[in-house]
């Protein structure tokens, strides 16, 4: 059983647009799609569609449409009551893959429903594989839920990864290494908020073929108590950094459609990867497929490993100098 927990779930809008997007101007939507969203649910499509047994857990009212569209969409959940319905995410999809977020805030949750959502999680745990706890915190939990939250896991069996940002992100590192899970998945930004880098030079040395910078950074986290980094950059592909070594994947070269929940399909792929017990570079080459994959489908559309293709991702170990230029990523390919 892999447990995702989405404390801030979503119905995600995607609009479609004919052209680009003009800052007062007036469109036609080609087509507009809903799905069910937030980064657990998204990792936990990804998982059911890989016939892996997954548990999305989320707050929700009863008779939210996001429920119903869970369950059309096969993914089991344990929904904790609340009482406002889950916000809308709206993604604005451009030709040629540019994609414009406008993302609400979300339901305000009472203590009662915040402390469900604990107890839930960390009793899950005691059976789970993984918990994976991912997003942002929505109004009435405070950034630092997620790291009493890791501290609590961290006395069940399980394994956690957590994928979130700006103030949740921050302090949960302020509490490491209490409070520091087994992976971590930050993108270049996320990156750069942990350690003070800069994180477009992070993906720019990527590209160029020197992820070393991206290393660096990922160590750091390991001396505070991190297990395993799993950080993307973008276009360039991503490294994964551990006890064992580190290892840099490039992407295949694709078309990007929409980069929404690229991030979220490469925690799915090495997750996927773990459970069979696959080394840490088939790990990593996992993670960046099913990412990479994302981001050839449109809108909030997640991949199923037959669109995933590991056998084109290129993985480096980092004891040795990557290869040549020839498997530089192409720049419409983003991991995020």
């Amino acid at each position: 059983m892999i447990v995702t927990l989405t404390a801030n779930p979503s119905i995600d809008r995607t609009v479609v647009l004919d052209s680009e997007l003009v800052r007062g101007g007036v469109h036609r939507a080609r087509t507009t799609v809903n799905d069910p969203g937030g980064k657990g649910v998204n990792v936990a499509r990804v998982l059911t569609g890989a016939g892996v047994q997954s548990m999305a857990v989320l707050p929700a009212a009863n008779g939210d449409p996001l429920l119903e569209a869970l369950s059309t969409k096969g993914v089991r959940f344990w929904s904790v009551p609340t009482d406002g319905l889950a916000r809308t995410n709206i993604t604005v999809s451009e030709p040629g893959g540019t994609t414009t977020k406008i993302n609400e805030p979300g339901a305000v949750l009472t203590a009662a429903t915040r402390d469900a959502l604990f107890e839930t999680v960390v009793d899950l745990g005691r059976d789970a594989a993984w918990v994976a706890l991912s997003g942002s915190l929505p109004p009435g939990i405070a950034p630092g839920w997620y790291a009493e939250l890791v501290r609590a896991l961290r006395e069940t069996p399980c394994r956690v990864a957590v994928d979130t940002s700006d103030e949740p992100l921050l302090s949960l590192a302020e509490s490491f290494p209490e409070s520091a899970p087994d992976l971590i998945k930050p993108n270049s930004e996320e990156l750069a908020q942990l350690t003070g880098v800069d994180g477009d030079a992070l993906e720019q040395a990527a590209s160029a073929g020197d992820p070393t910078a991206a290393v660096e950074a990922s160590r750091i986290l390991l001396g505070r108590g991190v297990g395993s980094v799993l950080a993307t950059l973008g276009s360039a592909g991503a490294v994964l950094v551990t006890a064992e070594g580190a290892w840099f994947a490039s992407p295949p070269r694709i078309d990007a459609i929409s980069t929404v929940g690229a991030g979220d399909s490469s925690l799915a792929g090495y997750i996927l990867a773990d459970i069979e017990h696959c080394s840490p570079a088939d790990r990593l080459r996992r993670a960046v497929a099913f990412g990479t994959a994302a981001t050839a489908l449109p809108g909030t559309t997640l991949p199923t490993p037959n669109q995933a293709r590991p056998d084109a991702v290129t993985v480096h170990a980092l004891d040795s100098p990557p290869a040549s230029s020839s498997s530089t990523p192409s720049s419409s390919s983003t991991l995020s």
